[in-house]
């Protein structure tokens, strides 16, 4: 944002409101237009509903009617064929009750009328085992019922002697009669199917009094004893079937429940069966809601023969809730929601119970594809050439906005860049030309003197001739023009060479150059020349950049397969978001900048083209105001000695 505000900010500002006015009247006509749209289409959107309506309650009117036809032939005719995909057909005949399918009814609202011994026949047996406690006679004459043809006096008789051998102790005996109980299908004992109470008694008892049993078989057992009660195996009672489930959760260690939906399923069809009594019309349906979930119940027939059909409301009502165009919901007569979705903000249409005849309110809302289906396209069209126009305006007034700050930005790196390199040059021909007419008028007291000036005029004219050198060979690496000679190096001396050369010229104002790891030779592949200009600039660099202290170090190391390079200083620092930039050409640092360092802003663009064309790379870690730490990676030939 604060180069977008850097001068020429009228320019730009100007630019920005008359984009801004042309987006404004764009997006207002746009408006406009996608408003009359709408208007015209909400008329025509509400008519589709209304014919919508109508066409979903014809549907439903048609479903129940050929629902009805359905029943009247299952009490005719009953078929497992015609078992619904969801809910439960109950057949109501006298005091019995099937379904289809069987395995969804999980319990009915009356016992099973399976045969059951009489208790008269274990009566003498029952007065030895309570009342003389003679467990042993009373034992012997269950065994000898349990041998009768009769199933059901067998089933009597193993309940009871099993329980006899389990007070007794003997819990082997009693197991193996719980065994023989639990293989006996079609009979009870106790009101219970004999089959189901042997399983539980059995496992019960194994899991009490036997130690050799592992507990893991006890719940496998257990589990399946769970998969028979919700397959609907056995005819039990609400109770009888919640008892067992909670026995055998116990003994398999779960703490599940079954499921809510089976559950409410048959509590309905409990109420079904109820309503034989209470709702003796040949004919009709009703809502009944079990655990706040709604069932619809449709029959025909009388009380002593009638076809039921339980079902939720979603099932039966599926034909409709399929529809892509509308969201349908139904509701009974106390406003309650049986199925769908009720869409408050979206225009509806709704059917009553008395203009429909239905058992329910009938309310139907549009969706998107139904309400805009007429103006779908235009809007799109609409919407696409404005987004168009605006994304133009915007784009145009961008790249013109970017392309003014850049060249403002060139023209001002460029002013920085000949005002730098001029007085970069100023500094040693200033010196040269002060040198060279002490010498002319020969003003030079003696020849130690003299000598001094001749090396300083050498040094400050080497000076200027690499700076000539460093913005000619930049120019070249710019056009891709320089070439570069490797050959096998050793780093080391490389950088032992170039700080030697630094240590002259900064020894007299007190500072110095540290080296660390110079005495290893580790071996490069690179052009000699170009990497000394390199490192050259870096450490050129670090002593301008950190004038208020004496030392800068110049470490030499191995990361991986690469030689690292690193010149360290306590200057300045860079701030974060001028890291990459500083490598740019012309780029110079905020920091460097305020400090009044002069420099070209060439240098660092020089040392990462002769870096990367020498396969390495170059990273920068820095803190403003703790120095920076510039590393070089070149990759290795050799070991290091």
């Amino acid at each position: 944002m604060k180069a977008w505000l850097k001068p020429p900010r009228s320019l730009l500002l100007i630019l920005f409101l008359l984009t801004l006015v042309s987006v404004s009247a764009v997006g207002w006509s746009a408006w406009k237009l996608l408003d009359q749209e709408r208007i015209v289409e909400a008329q025509r959107a509400q008519e589709l509903l209304e014919q919508a309506a109508d066409q979903a309650a014809a549907t439903l009117k048609r479903t129940l009617a050929e629902t009805g036809d359905r029943l009247g032939a299952f009490i005719a005719n009953p078929s497992p064929e015609d078992a619904p995909e969801d809910g439960l057909l109950l057949l109501l005949n006298g005091e019995e009750m099937s379904a289809e399918p069987a395995g969804r009814l999980l319990f009915r609202p009356f016992p099973s009328a399976e045969p059951e011994a009489p208790e008269m026949l274990f009566a003498e047996a029952e007065l030895l085992e309570f009342q003389q406690g003679r467990l042993q006679k009373a034992a012997e004459t269950y065994q000898r019922l349990a041998a009768s043809p009769d199933p059901a006096t067998r089933a009597g008789a193993l309940l009871r002697y099993s329980r006899v051998m389990r007070n007794a102790g003997r819990y082997q005996d009693s197991r193996a009669a719980y065994v023989r109980l639990a293989g006996m299908t079609g009979v009870r004992v106790a009101g219970v199917p004999a089959d189901l109470l042997g399983r539980h008694a059995e496992c019960e008892l194994t899991a009490q009094a036997s130690a050799t049993t592992p507990a893991a078989e006890v719940r496998t057992r257990m589990a399946a004893l769970l998969k028979d009660l919700l397959s609907a195996r056995w005819q039990l009672t609400r109770g009888q079937f919640e008892f067992y489930w909670r026995e055998a959760s116990r003994l398999a260690g779960s703490q599940g429940l079954p499921p809510a939906e089976s559950l409410a399923l048959s509590d309905a069809a409990a109420l079904a069966w109820g309503q034989r009594k209470t709702e003796p019309a040949p004919r009709g349906q009703s809502i009944v809601w079990v655990d706040r979930r709604p069932f619809f119940v449709i029959w025909r027939g009388g009380p002593e023969r009638r076809a039921v059909l339980v079902t939720r409301p979603e099932s039966f009502l599926k034909q409709i809730l399929a529809a892509k165009d509308v969201v349908p919901a139904v509701f009974d007569s106390e406003g309650r929601l049986l199925a769908g979705h009720k869409d408050s903000h979206n225009r509806a249409a709704v059917r009553t119970q008395d203009e429909t005849g239905l058992p329910w309110t009938l309310y139907v809302t549009g969706v998107p594809s139904l309400t805009q289906a007429g103006m779908i396209a235009r809007q799109r069209f609409l919407l696409l050439g404005t987004s168009v126009m605006v994304i133009f305006l915007i784009s145009g007034t961008y790249f013109i906005a970017r392309a003014i700050r850049r060249e403002m930005e060139v023209s001002r790196m460029q002013s920085d860049f000949v005002s730098g390199v001029s007085h970069e040059f100023r500094s040693p021909l200033t010196s040269i030309r002060q040198l060279s007419e002490i010498l002319l008028l020969g003003r030079v007291p003696n020849e130690d003197r003299r000598q001094v000036y001749y090396e300083t005029l050498v040094r400050e004219t080497a000076r200027l001739q690499r700076l000539v050198e460093g913005l000619l060979n930049f120019g070249r690496m710019e056009a891709g023009a320089r070439q570069y000679r490797f050959e096998e190096l050793d780093a080391g001396a490389l950088v032992r060479h170039v700080v030697g050369e630094f240590e002259g010229q900064i020894a007299s104002q007190g500072r110095h150059i540290e080296t660390m790891g110079t005495e290893s030779r580790f071996r490069i592949d690179a052009d000699p020349e170009a990497i000394s200009v390199a490192l050259r600039n870096l450490v050129d660099n670090a002593l301008k950049y950190s004038p208020q202290h004496p030392t800068v170090w110049v470490e030499l190391g191995r990361e991986g397969h690469s030689v690292a390079i690193r010149v360290r200083d306590q200057g300045v620092g860079i701030a974060p978001a001028e890291r990459k930039a500083i490598f740019r050409k012309f780029v110079r640092g905020t920091a460097a900048t305020a400090a009044n360092v002069k420099g070209s802003g060439v240098g660092l663009a020089m040392v990462r083209h002769i870096v990367a064309a020498h396969g390495g790379d170059i990273t920068v870690e820095s803190e403003p105001g703790k120095g920076s730490t510039f590393t070089m990676l070149l990759p290795a030939s050799g070991a290091a000695a």
